[in-house]
Formats: structure tokens, C-alpha cells, sequence
């Protein structure tokens, strides 16, 4: 089945007032893409301000597992749709590897976010070690079936999840394409053991040194339906460029 192209950019801890808004001004939107942008959590009011009239979409970088109370320097979901966040990103190594965010956590970060009407992007991943050990998939199906367990195959036609090698993350390295799609593939076969519609439905992308020189390999695979962009998405030009090559 043909599954709508998603293109978002975690921006992670970068920028200015001045240069995230200058950013979101140069991205085009188009009506065969979704284009979703992840400022960090101070700027969300004025890029939310910014993009009150655009198709593009805006996420949160990650979301507190409490709904309220005293959790110094956290989060809610409440507080994100006072923004108008449509997305969370939830699960990225970053959070996992330096912030200690285990498989429980993330699944129950998911079904909140799932409960409060807003779309969860749940990231997955190997690092090189388990890459050259051969447990790719065993991987990232652990991860993937922590949150299967806990929300159920049912809702899982609203989460979007994303496939990103740990060893490819800020590191320049990308997964081949055939790489990408064998694990993206891998992922989709594991939720079709519950439900097969389900998995068909599910848009799986793809992140890890996403650039405009390798997108257009990457959306080509039938499996690969978007990605999940860093660096390459804090240059408008280069942003553009990958949205481009969704089309």
C-alpha cells in the first residue's frame, strides 16, 4: 500500500531565536509531504507562532513520563499542545545512551502521548557493537515490541516509528540503502506476525546522516518512508532538498 512520505528534522540543542526562525521561514511545504521540524523545548512558542499559517508540522524532542507535579526541569504533554505539538520524538539514543531512558519508560512515554491525542515518533536502533555481533534486528525488535506489549498492535497505526543506527548519528556514516531497508523491512515483518494491515500502514523512517545526496536512494526503498533528519536539517537549503526528493 502506498504510505504518505514523512520528512522531520530534529534540530536537538542547537540555534537561536534568530536563526530557528529564520530556518523555518525557508522551508517549503508540499501536499504529497509531511514535514515536521523538532526545536528544542524553549523555542516551540515562537516557532509554533511562526508556523501558525503552514502545512508543516511541529514536534517536541522528547516528553516527561508525569503528567504534572514536582519534576524540576520537565515537561508534559499538556504543556506541548498549549503549542500545538502534533509529534514526540521518544526513544532516540541520545536519551537512551546519556539520560539512561529505558524500553519501560519510552513505551509509557508512548502511551501517554498516544492518550493525549498526539503522534509519537519512536525511535530504534543498534549500536556498531551489536551491528558487527549480527543482532540488528533482535535489536531493534526488542525495542519495538517494549511498546507493542504496552500499547497494543491496535494503536500502533498512530505512532510512526524511526529506524536509526546508533553508529550512523552525528557520525557522517549513513546505512546503505540496502541496510536500511533490510531492517525496515525486519521491523515491518515483526508487527505483521500481530497484524499484517497494521504493519502495512505504519510509516517507518529512516535517520542516521540523512543528507541530500543519499534521501532520494533511501525513499526509493519500498520500505523506507521518510526520514528523521539531524544536522542536514538545520540548512534550509539542504532541508529543502531532502523534502524535495520525498515528493
Amino acid at each position: 500500500m502506498a504510505r504518505r512520505k514523512i520528512v522531520a528534522g530534529n534540530w536537538k540543542m542547537n540555534g537561536s531565536v534568530e536563526s530557528v526562525v529564520e530556518l523555518v521561514k525557508g522551508l517549503e511545504a508540499y501536499d504529497t509531504v509531511d514535514v515536521i521540524v523538532a526545536p528544542t523545548f524553549v523555542y516551540l512558542p515562537i516557532i509554533s507562532e511562526t508556523l501558525k499559517n503552514s502545512e508543516i508540522k511541529l514536534a517536541a524532542q522528547t516528553v516527561s513520563e508525569f503528567a504534572s507535579g514536582a519534576y524540576t526541569g520537565e515537561v508534559s504533554l499538556s504543556m506541548l499542545k498549549d503549542f500545538a505539538v502534533s509529534h514526540v520524538i521518544l526513544g532516540h539514543s541520545e536519551r537512551r545512551s546519556l539520560f539512561l531512558e529505558t524500553d519501560a519508560q519510552v513505551a509509557e512515554k508512548v502511551l501517554m502521548t498516544l492518550d493525549a491525542g498526539l503522534t509519537p515518533i519512536l525511535c530504534v536502533g543498534e549500536t556498531l557493537e551489536q551491528r558487527e555481533a549480527g543482532t540488528t534486528l533482535e535489536v531493534c525488535n526488542a525495542q519495538v515490541n517494549a511498546v507493542l506489549e504496552k500499547v497494543g498492535v491496535e494503536l500502533f497505526e498512530k505512532v510512526v516509528i524511526a529506524y536509526e543506527p546508533v553508529w550512523a548519528i552525528g557520525t557522517g556514516k549513513s546505512a546503505t540503502s540496502e541496510q536500511a531497508q533490510e531492517v525496515h523491512k525486519g521491523i515491518r515483518n515483526n508487527i505483521a506476525e500481530k497484524s499484517i494491515e497494521i504493519a502495512q500502514s505504519v510509516a517507518i523512517l529512516y535517520g542516521g546522516s540523512v543528507k541530500a545526496s543519499n534521501s532520494a536512494e533511501l525513499f526509493a526503498q519500498p520500505d523506507i518512508d521518510g526520514a528523521l533528519v539531524g544536522g542536514a536539517s538545520l540548512d534550509a537549503k539542504e532541508f529543502n532538498s531532502i523534502i524535495e526528493s520525498a515528493k
